[in-house]
């Protein structure tokens, strides 16, 4: 029987990216060409410099490339205005951050539902779902908690909830673990594990650890603004 493609949820061709630093221009991203299916669980690695965060940016409609071509979800995004960018991001994309970003005087329910009330949500829907949302990343006891009063694992756990508020097409993760001790990083790959292969949702995780990349389908690795390296994991 004859494979049958997945559509494409990231295509960029030939993304550049340059900025000033002081009076010299870096030359951050060299002529990227990257695909990645609706479905897929794909990390982006490499050192500092190597261009993954820029990369990051771009796929997540957080900056515009210099040049070339990126079309999210079926979109062209790739000289969208600044509104339209804000738009595209609360519609189509959930972010998962290092350091939570959680507002401290919400709970979390209510850090859950405001990306719902953004998008024009009411209250009593999007708090009800933010709910919902808690209690399957295994929060129900802690629904009406503070961030200062859940622990680091139960923050990030808040964070996904969060990153899932409108159904996005794509969960960027940007070293999602890398305020996490060991053991409760592995809990949270665990759900981006389960995440991907349940609800089929396509994550795409920034990452410099080896051992975090090895637990996704897809490996890409960057060095100086270039892809050297594009491998699937056998899972």
């Amino acid at each position: 029987m004859e494979a049958v493609n997945k559509p494409l949820l990231i295509d960029s061709r030939d993304i550049t990216k340059n900025f000033m630093m002081g009076d010299t221009q870096v030359l951050a991203l060299k002529g990227v060409t990257l695909v990645i299916e609706a479905g897929e669980f794909v990390a982006l690695t490499g050192f500092s410099g190597s261009g993954k965060s820029t990369l990051m940016h771009v796929l997540g409609c957080l900056d515009t490339p210099s040049t070339g071509f990126y079309a999210l979800d079926g979109i062209d995004v790739s000289s969208a205005s600044r509104d339209e960018l804000a738009r595209i991001r609360n519609q189509k994309i959930g972010f998962v951050f290092q350091k939570f970003h959680l507002l401290p005087d919400l709970t979390a329910r209510d850090n859950v539902a405001l990306p719902m009330l953004y998008a024009g949500i009411n209250e009593e829907e999007a708090r009800a779902r933010a709910s919902k949302l808690l209690v399957d990343v295994g929060l129900d006891n802690r629904i009406d908690y503070f961030p200062y009063q859940l622990s680091g694992g139960q923050q990030q756990r808040v964070a996904i909830a969060r990153a899932l508020a409108n159904n996005p097409s794509l969960i960027l993760a940007d070293e999602p673990t890398g305020n996490l001790d060991t053991a409760t990083g592995d809990i949270i790959m665990t759900m981006f594990a389960e995440l991907n292969k349940n609800k089929g949702c396509t994550i795409v995780l920034v990452t410099h650890e080896p051992s975090i990349a090895a637990k996704t389908k897809r490996i890409i690795e960057l060095v100086d603004g270039k892809i050297i390296k594009d491998t699937r994991n056998a899972k």
